[in-house]
């Protein structure tokens, strides 16, 4: 039995339809599954940023026990944690400028602890304070986390923005509402390697 020429383009038609279908179907696969993955890895990096604002009331207390301690340092300590508890970003709108703003106020409060820890090298018994030295030790462990746990972020985020802005994933992107997200950007100054002067 010979198919007649309408047959033959309705079946072409069919398959085309059948095969566009199952790659739209799998790129939408993908993108779901990439957004999964930079929402989990965003998970992470909260934890370890709530580790470490949770290490900083004790740290507070037992810097507040030295001797005419600096108050203007531990306060802007405990104003600069408040300001980085303070910013939350819903895991599905991860956006440049929303990664941006958190990472402005996780980097107030790293700043605020780098002016903290200048302080006390003024204060030999706080320094060999068991307490303060084990806090000491926890942070810069936490502070390695944070950086192993931004940096797997900005990969989970690079691979999902290069599916999302590739064909024909910028297709199913655009059809279904996946949009690229925000990395971490490196601090200001990082590139720079810092002046150590010897003769002071």
């Amino acid at each position: 039995m010979k198919l007649s020429k309408g047959w033959i383009a309705l079946i072409v038609v069919g398959g085309l339809l059948l095969i566009m279908g199952m790659s739209i179907s799998g790129s939408y696969n993908g993108m779901v599954k990439g957004d999964e993955s930079v929402q989990s890895a965003w998970a992470q990096v909260e934890n370890v940023y709530q580790r470490r604002a949770d290490l900083i009331p004790n740290l507070v207390k037992t810097v507040q026990g030295a001797a005419n301690f600096e108050k203007s340092t531990l306060t802007a300590v405990v104003e600069a944690r408040a300001s980085a508890t303070a910013v939350k970003i819903d895991p599905s709108k991860l956006t440049e400028s929303n990664v941006a703003a958190y990472q402005k106020a996780q980097d107030g409060l790293s700043s605020a602890l780098s002016r903290l820890m200048v302080v006390v090298e003024k204060y030999p018994d706080l320094k060999a304070n068991q307490n303060f030295l084990e806090l000491q030790s926890q942070l810069e462990g936490t502070e390695n986390r944070i950086t192993v746990e931004r940096a797997k972020f900005n990969e989970e985020v690079k691979g999902f923005n290069n599916t999302v802005r590739s064909f024909p994933g910028v297709m199913v992107a655009g059809m279904f509402g996946f949009e690229k997200k925000g990395y971490f950007a490196a601090q200001s100054g990082a590139d720079k390697a810092p002046v150590v002067d010897f003769g002071k």
